[in-house]
């Protein structure tokens, strides 16, 4: 009898657990009504890759405000300069001091984005993100 442990391959141990987008897609999405003016999205081999193949999500009013505290699946990765990064803790930290909110970064950075896409979407080209990006 050896005693070397015996373990899993890399394989086994980096398999993806997560099930296929297309199985969720086919199993949340109804029949739609065969009289709708919506585009037919084909998934053929010979579609473009980078074109969207699923139709763009439209925010309902309902929709608008930001997820707060509950588990997030999707994930981006955001540099920030050394003043930036202050600056967000600086924000922080006067929410909790002086008006007595207790929300991470993440927490201010998703509601900051709530902000800017309502405002983006009710002013258009007069909203100040459009306005500060045209200003770079």
């Amino acid at each position: 009898m050896t005693r070397r442990a015996s373990l899993p391959g890399a394989d086994e141990l980096f398999r993806n657990n997560a099930p296929a987008l297309s199985a969720v897609r086919e199993a949340a999405v109804e029949p739609a009504p065969t009289q709708s003016s919506a585009p037919v999205i084909s998934s053929s081999p010979q579609s473009k890759k980078g074109v969207r193949s699923i139709p763009r999500r439209r925010v309902t009013q309902m929709d608008k405000s930001p997820s707060g505290r509950e588990r997030h699946d999707e994930k981006i990765t955001v540099y920030l300069s050394p003043d930036e990064l202050f600056d967000l803790d600086q924000a922080r930290l006067m929410l909790r001091g002086d008006l007595g909110l207790a929300v991470d970064r993440g927490r201010i950075v998703r509601e900051s984005i709530a902000v800017i896409i309502a405002d983006l979407e009710s002013k258009g080209e007069q909203s100040i993100l459009a306005r500060r990006l045209r200003g770079l």
